[in-house]
């Protein structure tokens, strides 16, 4: 029977990949796989556990909390303080970002933003959720304090993002900038074994993901889009499939897989858009783009983007590369 290489082997492998890292980087995903077990597991026992529901509080974007999202950021924050490799972390749910202020951690050179449960409010109704990661390298000089700024950068300058979907099956996805991978979960043994090398999405897919209850505040561009998916042309496979989980991590996965395009426009309710730029935007439009996809605002490369704050928002459409560009034909056909 074929042996299946597990993530660690395969970081250690490709650690070739980054001769200026050391062994840092490498040993930074190992981290983040470690985090995602401990959170799959509670996860797996939200039913059991007094876990699920909310919170009771708010987090910095006035949305409520999950109690899962407070026990996800506490892990994944514990998991990464005990390593050395990072500086510092932003997640979505604190408002300024954490410093690693003794001396092992001042001289690491990478910082971490993440979203630690991304679709939270599904888990009470047994939905899949998952965790978002990006990776960047810090631009202050090792051995101070890390800064804002070593938050603040355009997503091209990532080296590497990924996400842990928790579903029927555990999967941990990500890129170093030399394609995506996927290896999924074996509880039973309790390693993440490779089952998707080198991820690509089809250039044109028959799936559109967009929360069309929001129609009436999408921009004019977005609506003829929404209707020129919805109208028979055999010749150009439509209609297409609406599918929409309210899980980005879900709903981006399928897509990857089944090729499709994910829409979450600008509104009157979100004037910017829901969806942050740094916790979920830049580290999905990475891993789509090594998948051969694309990923913008409707108007610009999202990885262009330079960031002004730690929570800001942007316009998200992401997927098929064919799809993304039909949807940007009609916003500049349609401008608002």
């Amino acid at each position: 029977m074929e042996r299946h290489i597990t993530l660690g082997e395969f970081i250690i492998q490709n650690q070739k990949d980054f001769p200026y890292a050391k062994g840092e980087l490498s040993a930074l995903l190992s981290s983040i796989r470690l985090a995602g077990k401990m959170v799959n597991q509670e996860i797996n026992k939200a039913g059991l556990a007094n876990i699920i529901g909310a919170a009771g509080v708010e987090n910095v974007q006035g949305e409520a909390q999950q109690k899962l999202d407070v026990l996800a950021n506490d892990m994944f924050i514990s998991t990464l303080r005990k390593r050395g490799e990072i500086c510092g972390l932003a997640s979505e749910e604190m408002e300024e970002h954490i410093v690693f202020n003794d001396e092992i951690h001042s001289n690491a050179r990478y910082v971490v933003l993440i979203d630690p449960l991304d679709g939270s409010s599904n888990i009470d109704v047994n939905v899949s959720v998952g965790t978002i990661f990006s990776i960047f390298r810090r631009v202050s000089e090792p051995g101070t304090p890390v800064t804002l700024e070593d938050f603040l950068q355009p997503g091209h300058k990532q080296v590497a993002a990924g996400y842990l979907v928790y579903g029927t099956s555990t999967m941990l996805v990500y890129t170093t900038g030399n394609g995506v991978h996927g290896f999924t979960y074996d509880p039973g043994i309790g390693s993440f074994f490779l089952s998707h090398p080198n991820m690509r999405v089809k250039e044109n897919g028959k799936i559109y993901s967009i929360n069309e209850g929001n129609y009436v505040h999408m921009p004019e561009g977005v609506k003829k889009y929404i209707k020129w998916c919805q109208e028979l042309d055999p010749a150009t496979n439509r209609p297409l499939t609406s599918r929409y989980i309210g899980s980005l991590v879900a709903d981006f996965h399928r897509n990857l897989l089944k090729g499709g395009i994910y829409i979450y426009p600008k509104g009157t309710k979100a004037p910017k858009g829901k969806l942050r730029l740094l916790y979920e935007c830049n580290p999905m439009a990475f891993l789509i783009e090594q998948a051969g996809g694309k990923a913008s605002d409707g108007h610009t490369r999202i990885m262009d983007i330079l960031p002004t704050e730690l929570h800001e928002r942007v316009p998200f459409f992401c997927g098929s590369s064919e799809m993304v560009d039909q949807a940007e034909a009609f916003l500049r056909e349609y401008q608002d």
